[in-house]
């Protein structure tokens, strides 16, 4: 019996690190797909993404000869940081096998690690794109980790915890309610998530001018089979953002543990819907508003800071009341 729910639980969560891995260029494909659509032009293919990664791995992976080790390892590293943060979010079951890790301090950790590397990788081959897009990756880094970190804040004090299937629970639960601390906190999490992954208004993900980039700057001299890793791990820190917001504030759908496989398969398909909404919502942002300027980006950063503080505080003065 126990072989048994031991053999289940490695299965579900095995599916999970592969789910995302899979529908992560799909996503990235349909948010593309909508932007076109939505600016009248037919657009590439939804699975553009995945032609994409197949061309470059089979490509050769040219490498500079100022270039160190480090390099030529940092694909490696952001892939997996990225990979294992985005599997430990719950997409479509709660109570995984390694749901006891599931923590909002170790995912934030995860994406720290990644982008730390990403941006010494940056400056490693000494070109001026390099410089400039790390360096403003760093800036975009000390702001946002704060409004993430009173994010988590504000989540621990309403959940008592910081694991997301607790979280999870929690927020399914009618004690919660609709709360201004919770929504204060939604509001700072999508402004987050905006920055993180480069989307407009913070950086455009289409362009290559100098002026503008940030993610893509950092980037430019990787090829091939390193190209293929570091864009992979950009879709999968979309989605994981997608899951972490699905996860937290939109919680229904979500298998509970040990439930049978037609449970989990439901929460499969809830989760891709949950995708596809995201995706659309994503895609009508960034096609109604225009790219800021990069001074213009701690208040932006700010802004969600200051919700995730004013989140807490109200969560301290409900509570001495």
């Amino acid at each position: 019996m126990i072989e048994t729910s031991l053999i289940d639980g490695i299965s579900i969560q095995l599916s999970q690190m592969l789910l995302v891995l899979a529908l992560s260029p799909l996503l990235t494909g349909l948010v593309r797909k909508i932007k076109a659509r939505l600016l009248r032009r037919q657009g590439p293919p939804l699975l553009q993404p995945y032609r994409d990664l197949i061309r470059l791995v089979r490509k050769e992976a040219i490498v500079a000869e100022s270039a160190s080790w480090l390099f030529r390892i940092v694909p490696y590293i952001v892939f997996a940081a990225t990979w294992v943060a985005a599997a430990l979010v719950p997409t479509f079951a709660t109570g995984l096998l390694f749901s006891w890790s599931a923590d909002l301090i170790v995912i934030i950790a995860l994406l720290g690690s990644a982008r730390f590397f990403l941006a010494l990788a940056g400056m490693d081959v000494g070109t001026s794109f390099g410089g400039i897009g790390s360096s403003r990756e760093a800036m975009i880094a000390t702001l946002a980790e704060p409004a993430l970190i009173m994010i988590v804040f504000t989540l621990a004090l309403v959940a008592g915890s910081t694991q997301l299937s607790t979280i999870a629970g929690i927020m399914l639960s009618p004690g919660v309610g609709l709360r201004v601390s919770l929504g204060m906190a939604l509001i700072a999490l999508v402004i987050v998530a905006i920055a993180e992954n480069a989307r407009i208004p913070v950086d455009n993900p289409a362009t290559h001018l100098e002026l503008t980039m940030v993610h893509e700057a950092m980037v430019l001299e990787y090829s091939g089979r390193h190209l293929a890793l570091i864009e992979l791990a950009a879709s999968l820190k979309l989605l994981l953002y997608f899951s972490l917001i699905a996860c937290v504030f939109v919680p229904w759908g979500l298998a509970p543990a040990g439930a049978p496989l037609h449970v989990h398969l439901i929460g499969v398909a809830v989760y891709v819907a949950k995708l596809g909404v995201a995706g659309f919502l994503l895609a009508a942002f960034e096609t109604m508003i225009a790219k800021m300027r990069v001074f213009r980006v701690p208040d932006f950063l700010g802004a969600a800071f200051m919700l995730g503080f004013l989140g807490t505080l109200l969560l301290f003065v409900s509570r001495s009341l």
